[in-house]
């Protein structure tokens, strides 16, 4: 028995079996959209990267198009009601 009263430690011996997860599909190696924006681009666009800044660029001017839409949109609203029509005698 142990002196210090310490329980006894399991160890676990491994063997490398070789077991792999086996895949049944085929992962892409680029999204589709980031290789249809190279492949339309006409060659100005060569790899991911730029790929990426381009559409982040254009979400980005989308959003500011959509927002200037929206608030110009509420300048044309009027101040005050229309007076209603008045009755003419005739």
């Amino acid at each position: 028995m142990d002196q210090n009263k310490e329980p006894p430690r399991v160890v676990f011996e491994e063997e490398n079996v070789g077991w792999k997860a086996m895949k049944y599909y085929r992962e892409p190696t680029t999204p589709k959209i980031i290789d249809w924006v190279m492949k339309y681009s006409g060659g100005a666009i060569k790899d991911e990267k730029q790929a990426n800044y381009v559409l982040i660029g254009f979400v980005s001017v989308a959003i500011i198009v959509f927002l200037m839409v929206i608030f110009s949109g509420r300048s044309k609203i009027p101040s005050s009601p229309p007076t209603p029509f008045q009755e003419s005698n005739f």
